[in-house]
């Protein structure tokens, strides 16, 4: 019985296997490469170069090792400042940490909830007037909308600092006619099982210096020195995806687009038909720039509703359905405590509100219809507005 109630459970993203996937594993049995290396890593990391449009890609073990290594591939090291969005998963920030340096967290903006360019250049008017500018930028694009990086590469590069894209839950996503994870020095992206498309745990390093992939490869594969015998001159990392995950990848790949495309309409059923609530914002979608919609993320004005977004996420837990809050800034984490952090207002902090007032939907690309029907039915009878039938349930 209580496994019944499991299945019969909406859960916010789970794993959406196209049947591509097993043609893969089945090769790497049948060659018996079921170990980190193998055909399936590195055409793996070649066709997701291809997709996004860069000359280099390396498969790992995560998108947070992805991440790890291209902090150490920009040599950055004990007590370094990096600038990081604070409006994250926690994995954006921890590889600071792993080389000992300073995170110093930015605020979001209201046009994309991502990093804020009028916080960030404060936190470099800020390093500047203390001659420490930061070794390296992390932006992260979260819910698969593009942060604004038109402005945010113009800073860094007036400074000469390098961008990281965290795009762990942005790959299919575009920014002015780019893939997002393209823009900056390096990309990374995450294949979790909650991600647009999984290997069940896995990332990927992109970058366009095909030299400094290739340096990744070698950190990630316990650094080993070209000998005979096994020789290591540096600290490296058994960081390398299995040609099983990769096999996994490759399958899930193919079916990218068509998953945004299933994303994206959840995304527009729900924006619709949970319009009449005039307290919920959705999460914008910044002009020139296509969101994968990874996940529906909304907010609740508060100014507008007694209704918190803990009151949805309670009422669609009583009916069997997954809901989350937005992710809780980094600056409050007992983790981070007494970390520098710079606002895009003036006194409030933006990325504090989106969590207070926000939540996420269930956004699977294989919800049903009567999955989005339930929902949407479920928040719409908290504001006691009636019931939309399975007829209405279209968009334009």
């Amino acid at each position: 019985m209580e496994e019944d109630k499991m299945e019969e459970r909406i859960l916010l993203s789970s794993p959406h296997m196209s049947g591509r996937e097993k043609k893969y594993i089945d090769e790497a049995f049948d060659t018996n490469w079921i170990a980190p290396l193998g055909a399936n890593v590195d055409n793996f990391e070649k066709e997701l170069a291809e997709y996004v449009d860069v000359k280099a890609a390396t498969a790992v073990s995560s998108g947070t090792a992805a991440l790890h290594l291209a902090l150490k591939l920009i040599d950055v090291k004990e007590e370094d400042y990096v600038f990081c969005s604070t409006f994250t998963f926690v994995a954006s920030a921890n590889p600071i940490l792993y080389e000992k340096a300073t995170p110093i967290f930015i605020d979001s903006d209201p046009e994309t909830w991502n990093m804020s360019p009028k916080a960030l250049q404060a936190a470099f008017d800020y390093a500047k007037s203390i001659n420490k500018l930061p070794k390296a930028v992390i932006v992260v694009h979260l819910y698969g909308q593009s942060a604004q990086m038109d402005e945010i590469l113009e800073i860094c590069y007036e400074y000469n600092v390098p961008v990281i894209e965290d795009s762990a839950e942005s790959l299919g996503s575009i920014y002015k006619g780019k893939k997002s994870g393209t823009h900056g020095l390096f990309g990374i992206y995450s294949f979790n099982g909650n991600k647009i498309i999984t290997t069940s745990g896995g990332g990927m390093l992109v970058s366009n210096h095909s030299e400094m992939i290739q340096k990744a490869q070698f950190l990630a594969t316990q650094a080993r020195d070209r000998a005979l015998h096994y020789e290591h001159s540096e600290i490296g990392f058994n960081y390398r995806m299995s040609n099983i995950s990769a096999g996994i990848g490759r399958g899930q790949l193919e079916v990218l687009d068509q998953r945004v495309q299933e994303r994206r309409k959840n995304f527009e059923l729900y924006e619709k038909h949970l319009s009449e609530i005039e307290a919920i914002e959705f999460a914008p979608e910044l002009k020139g720039t296509t969101s994968n919609r990874w996940l529906t993320a909304l907010i609740l004005n508060p100014e507008k509703t007694n209704v918190s977004s803990n009151d949805i996420i309670t009422v669609l837990a009583q009916n069997n359905i997954e809901a989350r809050p937005l992710w809780k800034p980094m600056h409050q984490q007992p983790l981070f405590e007494g970390a520098l952090y710079f606002n895009h207002f003036e006194k409030e902090n933006f990325a504090e509100y989106l969590f207070e007032n926000g939540l996420c939907l269930p956004s699977g690309s294989n919800l049903s219809k009567a999955d989005v029907i339930k929902v949407i039915n479920t928040i719409r009878s908290l504001f006691h507005l009636s019931k939309v039938e399975e007829k209405e349930l279209t968009v334009n």
